[in-house]
């Protein structure tokens, strides 16, 4: 075990504890925590930075608010349920159809207006947020992924996860939905975690469960060697989010809409591990690398720029 370790420690994988104490602890002041675990909050600074988010149809902020629901999608057919301070993919409900007072789920599913209101309940409630609090909904716009995607994965939406330090992308991976994620691009919940070659935009490994892949276990289609289209628009936003959250040390979730291009869908002040297995590399021989070229200040366009000199070196 100790000869593992070191091997691990060799390779510059980071663990839990060493990315608590010496990343999100020095990195992130807690005041700005809920710039990030908002997903309201993180929206209405998105606009002031010129980035494109899902279309917000309504907010639910009390129980007694939940009968305003058939009122905000009203005038929408499909729409996506989320938690403004959930966490890990918790509580998210995408509807792709509405059915008179009923509602069809990714995976072909039917809700009834009590199963919708039961969740409704549950949010506002605080049952999917972070500590348990009393919680708000949000109901925006269903993303409809690019068609780039359309056979690299089950139904559901991609995104892309970019490891951001100090307003440097560091590392990036593809998420993929799954019939054992319900169409969710969530890695807890059974999607595939794919790395990308961060300075071409294209996709390497993946990896399910911890396992390493190399086909979508539902389309049995090949993850490797996909190019990610408006890379460098996606790297430029997610260098961005530094002086949108100032949080040092952050994940940066952005879909590619079909028509909307990449978007932003949130901030997470404690991103995973599992994007290292993804991209068969650690965190830390970047991270030191970049620590020793932080003091020249650099807008969003030059950090993106100076990642494709450093990390070539």
């Amino acid at each position: 075990m100790i000869n593992y370790i070191k091997m691990l420690r060799r390779q510059g994988v980071m663990g839990i504890n060493q990315r608590n104490l010496d990343f999100i602890l020095h990195a992130n002041p807690p005041k700005y925590y809920p710039i990030a675990d908002d997903k309201i909050l993180t929206k209405e600074l998105c606009r002031e930075i010129d980035v494109n988010t899902p279309e917000c149809f309504g907010i639910i902020e009390t129980q007694s608010e939940i009968p305003r629901f058939k009122d905000i999608i009203k005038n929408h057919n499909d729409f996506v349920i989320k938690p403004a301070e959930g966490s890990g993919g918790k509580g998210i409900l995408i509807i792709k159809e509405c059915i008179h007072d009923k509602y069809r789920k990714m995976s072909d599913h039917i809700l009834t207006q009590k199963q919708i209101d039961q969740h409704l309940s549950k949010i506002v409630s605080g049952v999917y947020s972070l500590g348990g609090y009393p919680d708000k909904v949000i109901i925006e716009s269903r993303v409809i992924a690019n068609p780039v995607f359309d056979d690299l994965c089950y139904r559901g939406v991609p995104d892309v996860r970019v490891i951001v330090y100090y307003g440097y992308p560091v590392m990036a991976m593809l998420r993929l939905p799954t019939i054992a994620s319900d169409g969710k691009a969530n890695l807890h919940q059974g999607a595939i975690g794919v790395g990308i070659d961060i300075l071409q935009g294209k996709t390497t490994y993946g990896v399910l469960h911890n396992e390493i892949i190399d086909e979508h276990p539902d389309t049995l289609v090949a993850i490797s060697g996909r190019a990610i289209p408006h890379w460098e628009t996606i790297l430029l936003i997610a260098a961005k989010c530094y002086e949108l959250s100032n949080l040092g040390y952050i994940g940066v979730d952005l879909v590619l809409d079909e028509n909307r291009g990449p978007m932003l869908l949130e901030l997470n002040a404690r991103p995973g591990l599992n994007i290292q297995i993804a991209n068969h590399c650690g965190l830390l021989n970047r991270l030191a690398l970049l620590k020793q070229h932080l003091d020249i200040k650099r807008d969003a366009a030059e950090r993106v720029a100076y990642i494709n000199t450093l990390f070539l070196t």
